[in-house]
């Protein structure tokens, strides 16, 4: 049975209008025009970081060693930089065109939480250009890059970021004060220090701190993504584990054919803005065979923020992500809440969240702008999601799914212009999701409903069914909620 759900103020477990059945299409075809992505072309020379002075002993700081080695083999053209086994502490690796850092399998890169090593910068965070520490894998304007092999690379992030008390144990607790930092009065969160606190008193986000403090004393307020791919041509990450990130693990920023395959990312649970991957208006995206179990949103598509985004004017588009496992998450797949450039054509496909906040997940607000459509979700097992194993809400106001009130009204609807977000042409097939709070949340706007989601063969086990808000032609094709058809 097939089923439409047009413009609401509430629909909670639904008033369906019946109609004729859709089967599902069992091709295994790409449902849009998705360029082939080259990898990276990489010369045959290979240096090993040892041959310029590098130990791995875990307390030699190695910087100018990784340094000499991208630009011996960078000065002939490129090649492969070696890391062999041994723990190797250094500050931040800058690559360059035609580099691969390939890693040895007992290889761990930690990366010295020495502020002084990470200059303050302009850069771009959360789609607004603003300025932060230099992240320490940072890349920018190059082409033909790789990080390959195995190994672990560790962002040290433990150094930089706040921890909320709320989010840990009692025992976590004791050893997270018992590093010192500071703690304010409230007990509420630790701080690495007194600067982060004054600039998170004053800033109206995390990115705008009152202009007046002294950008040192604050730096690491700054606290950098752990890789930062701005601007590349060709990027590949391959087999390796990146953890421990400052912020953000993994963002590639208008980039160009990217290929990320079986890496494992990981954050602890609490971690503030310890997203996974934040594929940020990039195009030509191949993503698979990989694992993630962070403090935040997982593997998440952004395009910019606002006027910043919508300036630049960057979408992101064609990405193919398939047989990705999250953990840890508060959201499996995410689009939003920055978007403000444009998200389209995009393939999820054989992937599994476990225990996820929140399973797929479509976030903006009002200001935003930005156009996301032809979103394709086929094939996602769930199970234990802590609240929705679909949600669009258009009233995001950058808390957590578990901290989100839903159903928002209000009598005043402002007029649609730039600013105003649009989600459409959304399909999701093959759903399976095992326990979770509700199955199906749509929030959209009055003045702009989301419009033209569709579901089909669809298994929700859940303690809420459907509620649809401000929508227009969501329908149901064979989709079970605790055994009931909607």
């Amino acid at each position: 049975m097939k089923t439409s759900v047009f413009l609401s103020l509430m629909l909670a477990t639904a008033t369906l209008w019946c109609c004729s059945g859709v089967s599902e299409s069992t091709s295994e075809a790409i449902p849009f025009d998705m360029p082939d992505v080259p990898a990276p072309s990489i010369p045959e020379r290979t240096v090993s970081i040892c041959d310029f002075g590098a130990k791995g002993d875990g307390r030699t700081v190695c910087t100018s060693a990784f340094e000499q080695a991208i630009s011996t083999l960078a000065d002939k053209g490129g090649g492969r930089v070696t890391v062999p086994d041994g723990i190797w502490k250094t500050g931040p690796i800058t690559l360059r065109s035609n580099i691969e850092l390939n890693l040895s399998g007992n290889a761990i890169i930690v990366f010295d939480p020495d502020q002084s090593l990470y200059p303050i910068i302009d850069t771009n965070f959360e789609g607004l250009d603003v300025r932060r520490c230099l992240s320490p894998i940072n890349a920018d304007g190059v082409h033909d890059i790789a990080i390959t092999g195995g190994g672990v690379i560790d962002g040290s992030g433990d150094a930089w970021r706040e921890v909320k008390r709320r989010k840990v144990s009692d025992d976590q607790w004791k050893r997270i004060v018992a590093r010192g930092g500071y703690v304010p009065e409230d007990g509420k969160a630790w701080y690495p220090d007194e600067g982060y606190y004054k600039a998170r008193l004053t800033a109206g986000s995390l990115n705008y701190p009152d202009p007046s403090l002294d950008e040192q004393e604050i730096k690491t307020f700054l606290r950098p993504v752990m890789v930062s791919l701005r601007n590349c041509e060709r990027v590949l990450l391959e087999g390796c584990t990146f953890q421990n990130s400052p912020c953000w693990n993994i963002h590639p920023l208008y980039c160009n054919n990217l290929i990320i395959k079986n890496i494992n990312v990981r954050n602890p649970h609490y971690s503030a803005n310890g997203d996974g991957i934040d594929i940020d208006a990039c195009e030509n995206v191949l993503l698979s065979g990989s694992t993630f179990d962070v403090g935040d949103d997982a593997i998440c598509i952004k395009s910019g923020k606002d006027a910043d985004g919508r300036r630049h004017g960057k979408a992101c588009r064609n990405l193919v992500i398939t047989d990705c496992t999250v953990y840890h998450g508060h959201g499996g797949f995410v689009v939003g809440s920055e978007m403000s450039g444009g998200v389209e054509n995009i393939l999820v496909r054989d992937c599994r969240f476990l225990g996820t906040d929140v399973g797929l997940r479509f976030k903006s607000t009002r200001g935003r702008g930005g156009l996301v459509k032809n979103i394709w979700c086929e094939r996602v097992y769930m199970k234990d999601i802590v609240t929705n194993g679909v949600i669009f809400n258009l009233y995001y106001a950058g808390v957590a799914a578990t901290e989100m009130t839903n159903g928002v009204f209000e009598p005043y609807i402002p007029p649609v212009d730039e600013t105003t977000p649009e989600f459409r042409d959304c399909h999701f097939s093959g759903i399976v999701c095992s326990g979770a709070d509700q199955a199906i949340y749509i929030n959209g706007l009055p003045e702009m409903p989301v419009r033209n989601i569709d579901f089909s063969s669809c298994t929700f086990t859940s303690g809420k069914n459907a509620e649809v808000n401000y929508a227009e032609n969501v329908t149901f094709t064979d989709v079970t909620v605790n055994g009931q058809t909607l």
